[in-house]
């Protein structure tokens, strides 16, 4: 990794400390006790669930999410179960926090305290997710060289597909060629799929 890219990583994460302490303070009165309020009669269990997940340097941490699957749902990785299977485990209400991506902006916290970043590779399950780990150690730097992110290049282009080979392939080009340009990119793209105007490529 080159010079500049690593202090462009240093003020990324300045610039994701202060980004998401804004965005907690706008989210924490207009939408998350709502959320949280709707979410507990709706799934009657907590309405965040916390999942580990692996981070910069495979260390592991406690990625948290607004609760949208059935208290029963296993924790299993999103490539060993169907598409199909995953929306049948889906609450009413889960199904349009995760359409509308509201689901993950608990992890916001996790940005605050420095385990994740606005832009990087999304972090993989801790436990059941070996081949992809396999596939990205596989790359120089790969996706564990940095901080995984809440939006990630891999998403755009992958579409959301669960394809581990992709993925490994997509985080190794991001965090190649990773810049301020790329992650203003992403990060435009993915505003733009959010609300329909893009095609998340």
């Amino acid at each position: 990794m080159r010079k500049s890219q690593k202090f462009y990583l240093v003020i990324k994460t300045i610039i994701g400390i202060f980004g998401a302490f804004i965005g907690m303070l706008v989210c924490l009165p207009l939408i998350y006790w709502w959320i949280f309020i709707v979410n507990f009669i709706v799934t009657k269990g907590h309405p965040f669930y916390v999942q580990k997940r692996l981070g910069k340097h495979k260390k592991v941490f406690g990625l948290i999410k607004f609760r949208s699957m059935r208290v029963d749902a296993p924790e299993v990785a999103p490539s060993d179960i169907s598409e199909d299977t995953q929306k049948s485990m889906e609450t009413g209400f889960g199904k349009f926090l995760r359409r509308t991506s509201l689901d993950e902006t608990p992890q916001l916290f996790n940005i605050l305290i420095c385990q994740m970043a606005f832009i990087g590779p999304r972090p993989g399950a801790a436990h059941n997710e070996e081949e992809l780990v396999r596939l990205r150690e596989a790359y120089t730097p790969n996706a564990f060289d940095v901080k995984p992110g809440l939006g990630g290049w891999a998403q755009l282009k992958n579409n959301r597909a669960h394809d581990p080979e992709a993925k490994a392939l997509l985080d190794h080009e991001y965090v190649k060629n990773i810049s301020l340009w790329l992650d203003m990119k992403i990060f435009v793209l993915t505003v733009l799929h959010l609300f329909g105007s893009g095609k998340g490529k």
